[in-house]
């Protein structure tokens, strides 16, 4: 663990951030030659001031480094830094790449990767999407990263999961304070099957200004990223830019025009990202990977020919009535004009059938799986 201690000194250097960072480490290879460095060779590199280089001569190796090496030394996890060969070849590429990553699993750079990322109060349309599109994407040998939030993350990494694929989650805080919570179970799974990743040190909370930090290492790790439902004003949008500003793809799934929780993946789409309405459609962005031998579409469910069971003629038109976003039980006997105690009926046929999900709420959506 010796060989830690000089990556932990060299972050917490006040006033020498990811950017100077990099430069430091490209010109002296590691953290212990920059201290050794002279005072006229660190002013050589870009960005560096005399300020700046008085504070590397005079840090000291604080009892708070030492502690987290402590730390890390006693936890399941492990440190992968910037000129390890496991750390992420494309995002060393980024301006401001971390100086190094806390890793709960197994970093694989020999899997290309792409971000699927969007909204937490997602619909059950979005939930779908974003699960079957991760599923399609990794049996076709890609692996999925994403933030593990509630929503269209946790949705994407069950996906990736469900279909016994590569996953990596992102965190926007320290590995041993696991955010959100509920997403305990889903945190070791991940690291079965891939890595749960942070920058941040292992007791550090969830703080606001994590999460647009943590977006640029999803976005910087991947070919690409996909906006699967995001409103006018989205963390995942920022990762989206992000992933342009990187010169990476981004990608968006269209939703219904009606659904403020659309705006966002359709502004996008005007913006020039790609549509997607499935993998195929992502690979074909993606000329460098190999192109599979047959068309994959929403495969991820291991349904792709689901025949609906036989409906008797109330049945229909209330099924013909709902869509993916869910609609009050109320607003749908108005519309059919049928009793609340006829709708309720049929509504619950529909669901037996596995046809139709129920929201809270009683809102009613049709089922994707």
């Amino acid at each position: 663990m010796d060989d830690i201690l000089p990556w932990f000194h060299l972050k917490s250097v006040p006033g020498v951030g990811n950017h100077l960072s990099k430069r430091l480490i490209k010109r002296f290879d590691s953290p212990q030659n920059v201290f050794r460095s002279s005072e006229k060779e660190l002013l050589a590199v870009e960005g560096m001031t005399a300020g700046r280089v008085a504070a590397i001569k005079r840090h000291k190796i604080s009892d708070r480094v030492k502690a987290e090496r402590e730390r890390l030394a006693d936890s399941r996890f492990h440190l992968v830094t910037l000129t390890d060969p496991a750390y992420p070849q494309l995002l060393r590429q980024i301006p401001d790449p971390p100086l190094f990553l806390y890793v709960y699993g197994e970093l694989d750079d020999g899997v290309e990767k792409i971000a699927v990322v969007g909204s937490r109060n997602a619909t059950d349309y979005g939930l779908h999407a974003a699960a079957d599109l991760s599923a399609d994407l990794t049996i076709l040998g890609l692996a999925i990263v994403s933030g593990m939030a509630i929503g269209i993350d946790t949705a994407a990494h069950e996906g990736a999961l469900r279909a016994a694929g590569k996953t990596i989650a992102v965190l926007g805080s320290g590995l041993n304070r696991i955010y959100p919570p509920r997403n305990r179970k889903l945190f070791d799974r991940i690291a079965e099957n891939g890595a749960v990743v942070s920058e941040f040190a292992l007791n550090s909370e969830p703080e606001a200004g994590h999460f647009p930090m943590r977006n640029r290492i999803i976005s910087g790790m991947c070919l690409g990223t996909v906006v699967v439902e995001a409103a006018r004003k989205s963390g995942s949008l920022i990762t989206a830019r992000l992933a342009a500003e990187q010169n990476r793809e981004v990608f968006a799934v269209p939703g219904s025009v009606h659904s403020f929780k659309s705006v966002g993946t359709h502004t996008l789409i005007k913006q020039g990202a790609k549509l997607v309405e499935n993998a195929q459609d992502i690979l074909e962005e993606l000329p460098l990977l190999p192109q599979p031998t047959a068309h994959v579409q929403n495969c991820g469910s291991n349904d792709c020919s689901k025949t609906l069971p036989a409906l008797d003629a109330d049945e229909t038109r209330v099924y013909g009535a709902l869509g993916p976003y869910g609609v009050h039980i109320d607003e749908l006997a108005r519309k059919l004009s049928l009793s609340p105690a006829r709708i309720s009926s049929l509504l619950l046929q529909l669901e037996l059938k596995g046809l139709v999900i129920q929201s809270p709420g009683k809102f009613f959506s049709i089922s994707e799986r």
